[in-house]
């Protein structure tokens, strides 16, 4: 599955997949030591709504635009990130960069990887101000190896592929065997789209074969899996922060409410084996 951002903005699985991402940063945000944060696929950091690409699918519309100006007290900081890129009418989107930059403390970092040569040149050019902020145009996969562990030796792997490769899922396998390696006690939080349930198992039977201690898998679905068109999304978390299951469980019925329909599921778990 190709699954390239820009035309998929503020779709369900956008808004369910930044919302959960909102709920490990808080996590991260309360202690006072600094925290570092690996965005492995960062794309362009910020999306406009009302361009070529979003325009041509519109999937806003069954996404953030059900979300944007309503209440989301199971996420309220993904909301107020909305709402501070966006005075009154919904244009900006922010991906997951923007999203954690605007919850970086002082002394807190993020640093980014983009491969591709036009957006990580954009990436760099809309953080370059911000010294916080390292922009690397590099293979993500790669620099889960190369770039851990984080001297702050606490925080957050986010891993957010476009699915254009049909070895994504042994990459991902790969990258999180090197990242427990280096760094056993980091969070990693692995997205993927949902379309049928054997890319979900997959990525979770690789996090269970990385070895960590423990591997949360949740997933939000607003359409029936038909194994062909897309029904939903999900996260599986290595090492979840404390009692985050119940804060997704919270997310997921509010989302179901603003963004399912007759045929929606979702689901908070463990995955057995670790």
């Amino acid at each position: 599955m190709n699954y390239r951002h820009a035309f998929h903005a503020g779709n369900h699985t956008e808004v369910f997949k930044h919302a959960a991402l909102t709920l490990i940063l808080e996590h991260l945000l309360q202690k006072p030591t600094p925290f570092a944060v690996l965005d492995t696929h960062g794309g362009i950091g910020i999306y406009d709504l009302c361009s070529d690409e979003a325009m041509r699918t519109n999937e806003r519309d069954a996404g953030v635009n059900r979300v944007f100006g309503r209440t989301l007290s199971s996420a309220p900081r993904y909301l107020k990130t909305l709402e501070s890129l966006n005075a009154q009418s919904l244009r900006i989107y922010p991906g997951s960069p923007e999203l954690v930059r605007q919850s970086l403390r002082e002394k807190d970092r993020l640093n980014v990887c983009e491969l591709h040569p036009e957006d990580g040149s954009l990436l760099k050019e809309r953080y370059r101000k911000d010294r916080r902020v390292s922009v690397h145009q590099r293979d993500g996969y790669e620099a889960i190896g190369a770039m851990l562990p984080p001297r702050e030796r606490r925080g957050l792997v986010f891993i957010d592929p476009p699915f254009e490769r049909k070895d994504e899922p042994d990459q991902i396998a790969a990258a999180l065997q090197a990242g427990n390696r280096r760094w056993a006690t980091g969070i990693y939080a692995i997205w993927y789209p949902i379309k049928d349930a054997v890319l979900g198992d997959c990525i979770a039977a690789a996090a269970t074969a990385a070895g960590f201690n423990s591997v949360l898998r949740t997933e939000f679905c607003p359409y029936r899996r038909d194994g062909v068109t897309l029904a939903g999304s999900g996260l599986i978390i290595c090492n979840p922060p404390w009692r985050i299951d119940d804060r997704l469980r919270r997310l997921c019925k509010e989302l179901a409410v603003l963004l399912g329909g007759k045929h929606s599921s979702w689901s908070v778990e463990l995955v057995p084996g670790c």
